[in-house]
């Protein structure tokens, strides 16, 4: 694991920004350890809602957390409005820094992230998969499950899955 802290500035996209410095570095994957600050505008999709509610005013960021995929980030910011009220939800796009953002990441270059649709919750879910470090590249989802039929391993023996696709880097 690789850490980058990373500094916004007033007018900078919170999700963007975080979504540009993550591939600025090469990485397939990647958490938001940890990140404060202050917003001028911000959208927060509540749990079990379809749009996210936008917000105007001064904010601060109290808490933000989630991961970064190369093809979406699932990110959960709690923050307060200008008379103390604490919301929480989804980051969506939109989330404007006012003053600043102080943002620290975990790079993970043994890994690879995606959000790929899941018949299960009907939503985009995060995908873990081993990335060759040697040079880049993902190994496919497809020869992931097919080593874990040839070793007659369940969904819930993952970990198995993962120790020999680490193996055969």
């Amino acid at each position: 694991m690789q850490t980058l802290p990373i500094r916004l500035t007033p007018g900078e996209d919170l999700r963007q920004a975080i979504e540009a410095a993550v591939r600025s570095q090469g990485s397939h994957a990647a958490f938001v350890l940890s990140g404060v600050g202050s917003l001028s505008a911000a959208g927060l999709r509540f749990a079990g809602a379809q749009q996210p509610q936008r917000l105007s005013g001064d904010m601060e960021i109290l808490s933000l957390s989630g991961s970064v995929a190369r093809n979406g980030s699932h990110l959960h910011m709690a923050l307060s409005t200008a008379t103390g009220q604490v919301l929480g939800g989804h980051v969506a796009p939109g989330c404007i820094v006012r003053t600043t953002a102080e943002v620290l990441l975990a790079l993970l270059p043994e890994w690879a992230f995606a959000r790929e649709p899941d018949a299960a919750t009907g939503c985009d879910e995060l995908v873990v998969r081993p990335a060759d470090v040697a040079n880049g590249d993902v190994k496919s989802g497809d020869e992931v499950r097919a080593r874990m039929v040839d070793l007659d391993l369940k969904d819930t023996d993952i970990a198995d899955a993962v120790a020999w696709a680490r193996k055969s880097e």
